[in-house]
């Protein structure tokens, strides 16, 4: 029998949940407060988590996160806020879908079948998953070769994600421009260093909040360029 582990606070919805999924055949766990749901979440076997986005102590986002960075298992969130940018938010961070109060509970019924199906089918068939790096809001999918900044996709030229995907899979170690130059470039092009930097720019436009202040890659003055964990 798959088993669900709902994080909510509001103990009525949470009954009301467990009891149809009960009626749906699962075997239902609730938290009440995030630090025991995360605790939980990290250390036990569920085949599906639903997550409220405002907890007490650790809300949604956070055990989402925390969750993504160990296992794959499905995660839905559910949420009384209708803004766009939690949505985002909260598919950026890993979440598989995002349902917000009030709801149906046989649509929720039905998304938890449709995602654990997806889920059981994927891991059924020998396929590997994608190979994905995600930091703060970042995912570069290594598989598809596709980027995305809380959630948004941003398209990347070949060595703009060759550039991004090497520095994110080797942070905190400071590269020169010549070192990636050889690296991304290698015997392609000859000399001309100052390719990296307009990579770096482009790069940053792209994934970066504020190009003046990045919180991926930072320029180390006078020796080149560090991705930041």
């Amino acid at each position: 029998m798959s088993k669900i582990l709902i994080v909510e606070d509001e103990v009525s919805i949470a009954e009301l949940e467990k009891d149809y999924l009960e009626l749906a055949g699962f075997e239902v766990e609730i938290e009440h407060d995030g630090h025991a749901g995360l605790k939980r979440a990290l250390e036990e076997d569920f085949d599906l988590f639903i997550l409220d986005l405002m907890l007490p102590e650790v809300d949604g986002f956070e055990i989402c996160k925390k969750i993504r960075e160990i296992k794959n298992t499905p995660i839905i969130m559910i949420s009384a806020k209708k803004d766009d940018i939690d949505k985002i938010r909260g598919l950026g961070l890993g979440a598989d879908d995002y349902m917000t109060k009030p709801f149906s509970p046989s649509e929720m019924v039905a998304r938890v079948k449709a995602h654990m199906s997806r889920y059981e089918r994927l891991i059924g068939s020998g396929m590997p998953a994608n190979d994905i790096i995600e930091i703060r809001g970042l995912k570069i999918d290594k598989t598809a070769r596709r980027v995305y900044i809380n959630g948004e996709e941003k398209n990347f030229t070949t060595k703009e994600f060759d550039l991004l995907t090497f520095l994110a899979q080797n942070p905190n170690h400071v590269y020169t421009k010549e070192e990636l130059f050889s690296k991304i470039w290698d015997m392609e092009s000859i000399g001309d260093i100052a390719t990296v930097t307009v990579h770096i720019k482009k790069i940053r436009e792209k994934i970066e909040m504020n190009t003046a202040k990045p919180q991926y890659i930072e320029t180390i003055w006078g020796v080149g360029y560090r991705f930041k964990v």
